[in-house]
């Protein structure tokens, strides 16, 4: 019996399979060429997940494969409504970013608190000029996302000394449901973003939950740009409705040049990078092959995304 039929989706650098020389037929293809090829995969790997050709490539006639696995947490660049009803199994890269994004949101945090930026812009300027930064430990934040990514964040902060509060989809124990997240939105130093993209998601951080937060409040967004009405953020930092943001996620990305986000004072701006440490390519393609081998075992995957939802849920 011949070994499965492997489609990559290609991105630079490619993702390194060696282990699977003989025991899957490889064929990388570009975004244009998926359509065509799709019929003929039994698995797919979603290395480029910046790419909606999935979303795009997905309906139409023909066989479409057992098993796609994106190289990304987020899976709403892949899901449309003919994947959703499919039997196709769907995983993500969960266990890869969430530690070094709760870093990066503590690292934020932290600049933000002690008025790095405003340090390294006077020191530029050779002025000295005193000021007094904010204590981490002892505030609040509320952690928007009950995921992976959002439990690594609130561990994170609460080693630092934050009070946190974490909110979800539906409440259980440690987390708090989506209709209390205006309540503790008011009384917030922090507001972490780390939910996921749905349809009851986009949007959310509009100029009515910005208005809830105190004038002292903080706002971080590491989930997805869509998350965020930039204009209704642009205008509360500016009119100093919140204190300060960062953002690492953009509605649209790579961010224009162009952009009034580029220009806001108290708004950091870094390139999707949060979950991005020196080495992360090398996890992600090893940890594919781990899944591969599983699957071709028959053994259950991890990692498997309720396509209805649009996420992995949480095993509590």
């Amino acid at each position: 019996m011949p070994p499965p039929t492997l489609l990559v989706l290609r991105a630079d650098p490619p993702p390194r399979l060696g282990r699977l020389t003989g025991r899957a037929r490889i064929t990388s293809v570009d975004a244009d060429g998926l359509a065509e090829r799709l019929p003929f995969a039994d698995a797919l790997l979603v290395w480029d997940f910046t790419s909606d050709a999935v979303r795009d490539a997905w309906p139409g006639a023909g066989a479409r494969p057992r098993w796609v696995h994106t190289a990304s947490a987020g899976v709403d660049r892949l899901l449309c409504p003919e994947l959703v009803a499919s039997e196709t199994v769907v995983t993500n890269a969960r266990g890869i970013f969430e530690e070094p994004i709760a870093e990066y949101v503590a690292g934020l945090v932290l600049a933000m608190a002690k008025d790095l930026p405003g340090t390294l812009e006077l020191q530029g300027r050779r002025r000295w000029q005193h000021r007094e930064g904010l204590r981490v430990a002892e505030s609040r934040a509320v952690v928007v996302g009950a995921g992976p990514i959002g439990r690594a964040v609130a561990r994170t902060l609460r080693a630092l000394g934050v009070t946190v509060a974490v909110t979800g989809r539906t409440a259980r124990p440690g987390v708090y449901a989506a209709d209390q997240l205006d309540r503790l939105l008011t009384r917030a130093d922090w507001v972490i973003c780390a939910a996921p993209l749905t349809d009851a998601t986009r949007g959310m951080f509009d100029a009515r939950l910005f208005g809830l937060m105190q004038p002292s409040a903080r706002f971080v967004n590491v989930g997805r740009g869509q998350l965020v009405v930039e204009d209704d953020l642009v205008a509360a930092v500016s009119k100093r409705w919140i204190a300060g943001a960062a953002l690492d996620v953009f509605d649209q990305e790579p961010l224009d040049p162009l952009s009034p986000l580029w220009d806001v004072p108290g708004l950091i701006v870094s390139p999707h990078m949060s979950g991005d440490t020196v080495g992360w390519r090398d996890r992600l393609g090893a940890q594919f092959v781990d899944l591969y081998e599983l699957w071709v075992a028959g053994k259950p995957l991890p990692n498997v995304v309720d396509k209805k939802r649009g996420y992995v849920p949480m095993q509590d």
